[in-house]
């Protein structure tokens, strides 16, 4: 009788483990996960990037050479490139300036083609190419990089002391 009392009480103590074990509940919530990419750009020159005119006799015209520079910009973002000499210029004229000592300058101006017939200045914006030259990302990467030619031509005189003139561009990529 016993043994009757212990298994009818295991079997009752099994039924209400099955019993609880099938009324259990999942309660269930969300979560977002999320990350803003910003628009950028870079601009990316080496010392190829430098336009050396050739050496010339003083009274000589110089040739249009070019100079290249890239851009990346993040993938899908437009942007337009203006170059600015160092005396802030918009229409892109410049003033190549010698060394210590000499305070006499040569004009120059920068062409967005080898024939010079269009200048390429810093008239650019975000929303407009102006007298500049515009592009779309394709990202970050090395490989998706844009190249831009850039010209540029002494414009004054050269009958100057001799000397080294030279002059630092900005390049402004707006986004």
């Amino acid at each position: 009788m016993l043994l009757k009392k212990s298994l009818l009480a295991a079997a009752l103590l099994a039924v209400s483990v099955i019993g609880t074990t099938a009324t259990a509940s999942v309660s269930t919530g969300q979560f977002t996960v999320s990350l803003k990419v910003n628009a950028t750009c870079a601009v990316n020159t080496t010392a190829a990037s430098n336009i050396t005119l050739a050496a010339v006799n003083a009274g000589v015209t110089t040739a249009t050479l070019p100079g290249t520079f890239t851009v990346n910009c993040s993938n899908k973002t437009p942007f337009n490139v203006g170059l600015a000499p160092s005396n802030n210029s918009t229409n892109g004229v410049g003033a190549l300036s010698g060394t210590a000592g000499n305070s006499a300058t040569i004009a120059y101006a920068l062409y967005q083609d080898a024939g010079g017939l269009t200048p390429w200045g810093n008239t650019a914006t975000s929303s407009a190419k102006g007298n500049g030259e515009s592009g779309t990302g394709a990202g970050m990467a090395s490989a998706k990089a844009q190249s831009f030619t850039v010209y540029a031509n002494a414009t004054g005189s050269t009958d100057v002391q001799p000397d080294t003139y030279s002059d630092t561009v900005t390049i402004n990529v707006n986004y």
